[in-house]
């Protein structure tokens, strides 16, 4: 496999939900990305990983008027506004770095640099999109017990990792696809039909893999898309609720 090695852009998500983020509040401070962990906050080891990871660029979008921005600049990343949603942010970073661009989210505490190679590295280089998820088994792995949301597919059971590799431009158009069925979450049907009919048949069939979905769904939209698959659990954890802030905190002190 080609390995990617041009220099590439990340996008930091960080944008705040109307009413900010109940988890934030719960540990008193306006936003996940200020959320502590070993007394470093979680946006800071994000943007250490990715600059240790060698990116040439490093943005986070955010109120560009509130103190996860003021956290960024101290970190000598630059800050974007943030659009409605993660996909509108996504795409208005894209249309301001443009690709290759590396997207992943300041809640991702544990982020580790080789963990954004290996998105680079395994991302084909005939694909416009590699999408990073881990499955369950080497999530259990690494993590016993952990609590996460999982996806069953033909293939096995698969979690999120918040990394996204939008190779090239023409990753847009899956950012426009994302974009699309956010406004249509209370609307199951037209996410349906979005996605395609025929390839919701087959997953609910069990005949579909998680690998094959992201390769349908990508050229459904004119796009190669392709899975890279985890080779440490560690990165599907993210911050979502307490217990998760507990084993982060756990996992960096043991570290």
């Amino acid at each position: 496999m080609e390995e990617n090695t041009a220099p590439f852009a990340a996008l930091v998500l960080a944008g705040t939900r109307p009413g900010g983020d109940p988890l934030a509040h719960e540990l008193g401070v306006p936003h996940k990305g200020l959320i502590e962990f070993g007394g470093e906050a979680s946006l800071a080891r994000v943007v250490a990983a990715l600059r240790q990871a060698g990116a040439a660029r490093i943005a986070v979008s955010c109120d560009e008027a509130g103190p996860i921005a003021r956290l960024a600049l101290d970190l000598g990343a630059e800050t974007l506004p943030a659009a409605r949603g993660p996909s509108g942010s996504a795409l208005a970073a894209l249309a301001a770095m443009g690709a290759p661009m590396l997207v992943t989210t300041s809640d991702h505490a544990l982020l580790r640099p080789e963990w954004v190679r290996q998105c680079l590295r395994d991302t084909p280089g005939d694909a416009d999109l590699g999408v990073m998820l881990a499955e369950r088994a080497v999530i259990e792995r690494a993590v016993p017990g952990s609590q996460r949301t999982f996806l069953k597919f033909a293939d096995g059971q698969w979690s999120g990792c918040n990394l996204f590799f939008l190779r090239t431009d023409r990753a847009k158009e899956a950012m426009l696809l994302w974009n699309r069925l956010e406004q249509d979450r209370k609307q199951p049907w037209r996410m349906a039909f979005r996605i395609g009919i025929g390839m919701l048949l087959r997953y609910l069939t069990g005949g579909l893999s998680m690998a094959n979905a992201i390769e349908r769904v990508g050229k459904r939209i004119g796009i190669e898309a392709r899975l890279v698959s985890a080779e440490d659990g560690l990165a599907a954890v993210d911050v979502d609720k307490m217990r998760d802030v507990e084993l982060v905190r756990s996992l960096v002190e043991s570290a």
